[in-house]
């Protein structure tokens, strides 16, 4: 189904682009103090938001829309700015990069599955829990350019979530509503197996930012119904804050 509606989006994402030129990034030269089990969780993140974003394009030029091709291309440059970033910062705290991670292959695989619509729903299991652990580190790192960066890329994040539900919705939408409903029981299931492993994972990171395993599992389950109830019902304009439950 062919739908020029994502105008606005390539709007924002531009706009976006021309700020982020404008304001230019963090001061790296003043160095990162970063906690061991920090560094090895941002090294995991970054390995998840390193990729050429491929299979994404592709099958969105296959959806048929020319501008919302255009809008996830300029999607994947701002989640391929945020490992760059990410990259930036381990280096100031005097670390490196991973070549990868079980986490990211296991999410890799899922959404390279089927069509665009699981590869968007699995990418919204990713937003969803990133969005509670770069509030965290924004929220609770002692370093103020850990703090910086983590504070950026949760407002993409915030702007990209409302992004992928409007497709989601148009994608669910020809559904017979006990199917819409299926799918979306379907990804908060996955989204709440995610979070769990998440909290796991990083739970040292976690305790060093003042935030425990179950509060940051409860965030992000919390925040599920309301972007579940926007992929089923209701289409979500640029610059909704949605994002922000």
């Amino acid at each position: 189904m062919i739908n020029h509606g994502y105008e606005a989006w390539v709007g924002d994402f531009k706009a976006e682009q021309e700020r982020r030129a404008a304001v230019g990034d963090p001061e790296w030269g003043r160095g990162a103090a970063l906690d061991p089990a920090l560094v090895r969780s941002l090294q995991r993140f970054q390995v998840g938001e390193d990729g050429d974003g491929s299979a994404l394009i592709g099958k969105a030029d296959r959806a048929g829309d020319p501008v919302y091709a255009q809008a996830v291309r300029l999607f994947v440059a701002e989640e391929q700015n945020h490992a760059r970033m990410l990259a930036l910062l381990l280096a100031a705290g005097g670390a490196g990069t991973l070549d990868g991670h079980w986490s990211d292959a296991v999410f890799v695989r899922l959404r390279r599955l089927l069509g665009l619509r699981v590869e968007l729903l699995v990418l919204m299991v990713a937003e969803a829990v990133a969005l509670g652990y770069y509030r965290a580190v924004r929220d609770g790192a002692p370093d103020p350019l850990a703090a910086e960066v983590a504070g950026r890329i949760l407002a993409d994040e915030e702007r990209h979530v409302p992004f992928h539900c409007r497709r989601l919705h148009e994608a669910l939408a020809p559904l017979p509503a006990p199917a819409r409903r299926g799918a979306t029981l379907a990804w908060q299931a996955l989204l709440a197996g995610a979070a769990v492993i998440v909290a796991v994972d990083h739970g040292p990171a976690l305790r060093h930012l003042g935030v425990r395993r179950r509060r940051f599992t409860a965030d992000v389950l919390r925040s599920s119904g309301p972007l579940a109830r926007a992929m089923s019902t209701l289409p979500t304009p640029a610059g909704s804050a949605l994002a922000r439950v």
